[in-house]
């Protein structure tokens, strides 16, 4: 059984958001990790050490480990048949679960599962070039916590100063995808094959950087709306 494919089916089944995990995981072994670390381990691009696994299937409820990450169970045959190495990583295994309650009698409470979304956060900057992005493959799982907007469908990041100083360089904006905006509402739009995100004027594009002339949009112009800023 894929044990990359397990941890994301149980964390998923948990209710908690890659961020959630790396939070508890950060707390508990004095080292951080973010969401990108919980991600490579559920795509198998790197393996948890034994501390952090151990703790991930205490946040997961997972008091079989045979049985949920082998798909069966097999008669334990003691230490004599293990080399000094092998004995001494059991020694390791079994102080690091009695140092879980999961593990325990006296087990803690279960942290209360929480609601997760996820959408896409696209790798090409808003501000000029890439206007095909969201055909494109070029994003990544981005979590949201409580603190995102709940409208938003997908994410991007800004590139340069030309929306300063409500929107700077690098900062993630999330978008709620349609088609149409009205005059003056922030969004994200193709023009001529280059992406943007700016202010809708009457036949242009605004900045809200006075340094920088509005763009604006031709009937020959190819022109599209991608959708509205709502964060």
């Amino acid at each position: 059984m894929n044990i990359a494919k397990v941890l994301a089916r149980l964390r998923k089944e948990s209710g908690y958001t890659q961020a959630e995990v790396a939070d508890f995981i950060s707390k508990n072994c004095g080292r951080q990790y973010s969401y990108k670390n919980i991600s490579h381990w559920e795509t198998a691009v790197s393996a948890p050490a034994v501390e952090q696994f151990l703790l991930l299937c205490e946040l997961y409820g997972v008091r079989d480990i045979l049985e949920t990450f082998r798909g069966g169970k097999r008669e334990f045959r003691g230490l004599p048949e293990l080399n000094d190495l092998g004995k001494s990583r059991v020694e390791e295994y079994v102080a690091l679960l009695f140092g879980n309650a999961i593990f325990t009698e006296a087990k803690s409470e279960d942290p209360l599962p929480k609601q997760r979304r996820i959408i896409r956060l696209y790798d090409a900057p808003v501000a000029a070039g890439a206007g095909n992005f969201l055909d494109s493959d070029y994003y990544e799982e981005f979590e949201l916590d409580e603190t995102a907007p709940q409208l938003s469908d997908f994410a991007v990041k800004v590139s340069g100063d030309s929306m300063t100083p409500r929107f700077v360089d690098g900062q993630i904006v999330f978008i709620k995808e349609q088609q149409a905006l009205d005059i003056g509402e922030i969004g994200i739009f193709e023009l001529d094959g280059d992406a943007y995100i700016k202010k809708l004027g009457s036949g242009e594009l605004i900045s809200l950087n006075p340094l920088y002339q509005p763009l604006k949009i031709h009937a020959y112009n190819s022109f599209h709306v991608f959708g509205k800023v709502v964060g």
